[in-house]
């Protein structure tokens, strides 16, 4: 008997036709959902494009000393954003200014949080410094006190008389070894780390303390900058950190508590029983930089105090920032000058004119140092000490240069390619510091043009540009200003660079100083 659809097909009582209007319906839906899941994929932006990588390692050559050029080489064959997978980590590296400007101006806040690796989360206790502690309410908190009571142009005036001390100190030391081998590195180390002492606890304590805490900061910050340069395989693989399989963070541990029952416990305790600061109580007159911090620790206002983990979290972060980027620049200058010595010449005949030869470096002579100051951009140019800046990391998923960076990532800047990059710089491995000289307001180092990025841009711009210009001007200017600088005899000048957070040169820059200025009584 043939089967009479219409009978039931329009009979909504019909059993039959209950039935298959629930799957005609089922169906229906189930394709709706399947078009909409693909259209929605198909409107997610993909990841960048980038290598292959190994099964559970990744880009193996992450482990190469050279990984700088190594990713560099990379944008090549991939373009101006690409991600690399480092372990289990995505890591995405941007390399052009209009991609740089998306981090860090349009989703600066999106992308303002970091990636600390693990030896970085014992040295700041737990994220709480500004270098590496995550976006928000407690960093610009430290941030605003930092920048407020520390960096301020009032603060930095009153310490001025501390910083020519330590300077004039340095010409002393250098004038006493006239005609022998001087390493450049240490001897600008050694400057930058009394300078950051004694404007930090330096007033108030006494000279013997201070000096024997030079060498031990000397001492610990170089194994301290070592431990962080080392690749880590608990960062790349996080379920192993658990097994520390090198150690890196039982090492972290004992060198920061070495750090804290060598120098930061004395220094703490010993400036709170300084005479100079009892006098000081309940004064108006300007305090120093600890004394500061230790009445923040105190402060029952919790928008206005801190802790006192985040006390010796600052103070780290002042000596380490304020020391050892300062001290490679001033190396990477000092070599780029002996290389060039018709550049040397000129800032030498700069410096001439503006200081005079019977007179020593102020401060108030910086801004005249056109020249010196154009040297010294140029350096920061070719040699970064941080080409990749200090890792971003999205707090959520957010599409850069259209392709999606998901929340967690790594983000790298890749300065170091930006600013040698021929589109946007003519014969841009040369060293040219005229380049600087025609358009001087052009580049700062605020990062506000995006092709010049040497400190950073956006929120996480280096908070301490401000003493660093001056203390690597200063240093420059007065080396330069009372010696003349040769390679000891038989040597060559080498470039070359060893990668870490800190770009260094492989090998340290060893120069004989001979006296320029004939007052005797200048040295």
């Amino acid at each position: 008997m043939a089967f009479d659809m219409s009978s039931w097909w329009c009979d909504p009582s019909d059993e039959k036709c209950k039935i298959f209007t629930v799957i005609i319906t089922c169906f229906v839906v189930v394709l709706g959902v399947i078009w909409n899941l693909k259209k929605s994929k198909r409107l997610i932006p993909p990841l960048p494009p980038g290598p292959r990588g190994f099964p559970v390692i990744g880009y193996l050559p992450f482990l190469d000393s050279h990984l700088a050029k190594s990713f560099t080489e990379l944008a090549g064959d991939y373009g101006p954003i690409y991600k690399v997978w480092l372990g289990n980590k995505l890591c995405v590296v941007v390399s052009s200014p209009s991609l740089a400007k998306e981090v860090v101006c349009d989703q600066d806040t999106i992308c303002a949080n970091r990636d600390p690796p693990g030896a970085v989360l014992f040295s700041s206790y737990g994220e709480n410094n500004i270098a590496w502690a995550p976006y928000g309410s407690a960093w610009r908190k430290l941030r605003k006190i930092f920048v407020t009571n520390l960096m301020s142009n009032a603060s930095l005036e009153v310490c001025y008389p501390l910083r020519k001390q330590v300077i004039k100190k340095t010409i002393r030391d250098v004038y006493s070894k006239v005609g022998e081998p001087v390493n450049v590195g240490e001897l600008s180390l050694a400057t930058l780390i009394n300078v950051v002492q004694n404007m930090m606890w330096g007033g108030s304590l006494e000279r013997e303390k201070r000096t024997n805490l030079g060498v031990d900061l000397r001492e610990l910050f170089a194994e301290f900058m070592v431990l962080l340069a080392t690749p880590n395989v608990s960062d790349l693989f996080p379920v192993l950190s658990r097994f520390d399989l090198q150690g890196i963070q039982k090492r972290t541990k004992k060198l920061l508590s070495s750090i804290e029952r060598i120098i930061l416990d004395p220094v703490i305790e010993g400036y709170r029983n300084t005479e100079a600061v009892k006098e000081g109580e309940g004064r108006n007159e300007k305090k120093d930089f600890l004394q500061l911090l230790l009445e923040l620790t105190e402060h029952k206002d919790s928008t206005n105090s801190i802790t006192k983990s985040q006390l010796k979290a600052l103070l780290l972060d002042m000596i380490l920032g304020g020391t050892d980027t300062t001290t490679t620049m001033a190396e990477w200058t000092m070599a780029e000058l002996m290389k060039h010595p018709e550049i040397m010449k000129k800032v030498q005949e700069e410096l001439a004119e503006v200081v005079g030869m019977d007179g020593s470096v102020e401060e108030f002579h910086l801004p005249k140092l056109k020249y010196l100051d154009a040297v010294v951009k140029e350096t920061l140019r070719l040699h970064p000490a941080l080409p990749f800046l200090v890792p971003r990391s999205p707090s959520e998923t957010c599409t850069i240069g259209g392709y999606t960076i998901p929340k967690g990532s790594r983000i790298m800047i890749n300065v170091g390619a930006i600013q040698t990059d021929p589109r946007f710089w003519e014969n841009p491995l040369e060293f040219r510091p005229e380049r600087f000289l025609n358009d001087p307001g052009k580049f700062d180092y605020m990062g506000k043009n995006f092709q010049y990025m040497p400190f950073g841009s956006g929120r996480r711009v280096c908070p301490g540009i401000n003493l660093a210009e001056k203390m690597l001007m200063s240093v420059l200017a007065s080396l330069l200003h009372s010696f003349e600088w040769k390679l000891p005899g038989g040597t060559e000048l080498d470039l070359s660079d060893q990668f870490g957070i800190v770009v260094k040169k492989m090998k340290p820059l060893i120069a004989v100083p001979t006296p320029r200025l004939s007052n005797l009584e200048l040295y």
